[in-house]
């Protein structure tokens, strides 16, 4: 029997539902994101070891061993991409991706087809909505350490997303060194929320980061926001301040009220030295330059300092990502991205700033912060998160979005992939990040990832949230 098929000149798998009974049975309700296309069938197979490219990951997270002769068999084969094929079946497991990213997003759809060491028979055939499938981590609110951020990339990775922004600066802490402004880390660095403490990443440490993300085929975005949210800056060095005069360390939550100095050179070589050095550590393509809340620069110099920012951050080499903000100069790089965080329905001029962005060559990323941002309260019991985003936002809430009825005229072609958000202001351990994350990540990768939005599902979610149990991983349970 066929089950998948790539469309004529497309070059996606169209979805074949070969059981029509699908949404009754459990196979659905244990695959997040869901598949393209599937056919389950009755068995199960329990297998012995594994062999093929990323055959010690998939052990590690299989609980298999790595053998020669074994049932599991891992192929690269066929066009390059994030596609992937997997078979389960009385004869073996079998995955198959023309990339090493496909045969790992295979391995995250097997470990949600097990039960008590037994995998369920199905044919999967599978590939991504959008090419951008991103989680954000505000390590500037609080600081999270090396440990913690690589435990949240196993987290995230087990959802097929592919991008890691980390928010590394903001009013309340300065989280990079960076070797040519140290007093950026010596003192910057050392507060946070609620005076929670502080700490940064050193260069080292950043690219320890960067390299284990890569290990999950996820890409470390920075960024270092601009012109605002930098009273951490503004403390460190006060050659960078309207009077001269050094800020105090903040550990507040109100947001707007810093700036840099739009009209001092010392600014924009300030600029220059901390953008260059964050994108010579960054392999990936892309360099996050903020942009958003800056209520204390004038309507002029936002518009200057937007102009010399993009010629600054595009001199690196990397493509800029904005929040939607930025869109208000009309002067950005060509391709410039933007990252959408109005509300699902855009209030005042958020629509037409994140507009200037496909108007300059560049797509959108969608958050929502209505929908999106994880930090926002489940319910008003919630003891963690806030409510500021018409929240409280719950698991149906996050679930219920489409990215392209959003903005209008922004359709999928204009849409580079979802994100969500993870600001810290009430949240200080990485429990606390795991539990305001899930299940709603789920919820949103699911959008990210499957072709077309799904209903909310709260039988998939519960089940998900099953396997999270299994995993370690905490999660709120309302």
């Amino acid at each position: 029997m066929c089950l998948y098929r790539h469309s004529a000149g497309a070059g996606r798998i169209d979805a074949q539902l070969v059981n029509p009974l699908y949404k009754s049975e459990l196979f659905v309700s244990t695959i997040i994101p869901a598949p393209v296309s599937f056919q389950h069938g009755a068995g199960t197979f329990r297998p012995t070891a594994i062999r093929g490219p990323l055959a010690g990951y998939a052990s590690e997270v299989l609980g298999l061993p790595v053998n020669g002769d074994a049932d599991v068999t891992l192929t690269l084969a066929g066009a390059p991409g994030e596609s992937y094929t997997l078979e389960v079946s009385a004869d073996g497991i079998h995955a198959t991706a023309g990339s090493a990213a496909g045969l790992f997003y295979a391995i995250q759809t097997l470990r949600q087809l097990e039960a008590n060491g037994e995998y369920l028979h199905a044919r999967i055939g599978d590939e991504p909505r959008f090419a951008y499938r991103g989680a954000m981590l505000d390590v500037a609110r609080h600081f999270f350490g090396v440990a913690e951020v690589k435990r949240y990339i196993d987290d995230i990775a087990a959802l097929k997303i592919n991008h890691l922004h980390l928010h590394l600066t903001d009013d309340q802490g300065w989280r990079i060194e960076i070797l040519s402004w140290p007093n950026l880390t010596t003192h910057g660095s050392t507060t946070s929320v609620n005076g929670d403490g502080g700490g940064f990443y050193t260069q080292a440490d950043y690219s320890e980061i960067v390299e284990y993300a890569a290990s999950r085929f996820i890409t470390i975005v920075p960024e270092i926001d601009l012109p605002g949210h930098t009273n951490a800056a503004l403390a460190s060095y006060p050659e960078l301040t309207p009077d001269g005069v050094a800020a105090e360390l903040y550990e507040g939550i109100e947001v707007g009220f810093s700036t840099l100095t739009i009209g001092s050179e010392r600014t924009y070589e300030f600029v220059r030295d901390v953008l260059t050095e964050v994108a010579d550590l960054t392999p990936g393509p892309f360099l996050h330059v903020g942009g958003d809340e800056s209520l204390s620069t004038t309507a002029e110099d936002f518009l200057i300092f937007a102009k010399r920012l993009g010629e600054i951050g595009a001199a690196t080499g990397k493509t800029l990502i904005g929040w939607h903000e930025l869109g208000k100069s009309s002067e950005l790089p060509a391709g410039t991205i933007g990252q959408y965080w109005g509300f699902t329905t855009p209030e005042g001029d958020s629509a037409a700033e994140a507009a200037t962005f496909i108007a300059r060559g560049g797509q959108l990323i969608m958050s929502p912060a209505d929908v999106a941002y994880l930090d926002m309260k489940y319910a008003t019991s919630t003891p963690l998160g806030l409510v500021w985003a018409k929240g409280p936002t719950s698991v149906a809430e996050a679930a219920s979005w489409e990215p392209t009825e959003i903005v209008p005229g922004v359709g999928e072609a204009q849409i580079f992939g979802v994100e969500a958000p993870l600001w810290t202001e009430t949240l200080a351990t990485v429990d606390d990040l795991e539990v305001m994350a899930f299940p709603r990540l789920a919820a949103i990768a699911q959008i990210a990832w499957s072709q077309q939005a799904t209903a909310h599902d709260p039988a998939a979610l519960e089940t998900f949230g099953e396997r999270l149990d299994t995993w370690g991983v905490k999660r709120y349970r309302g």
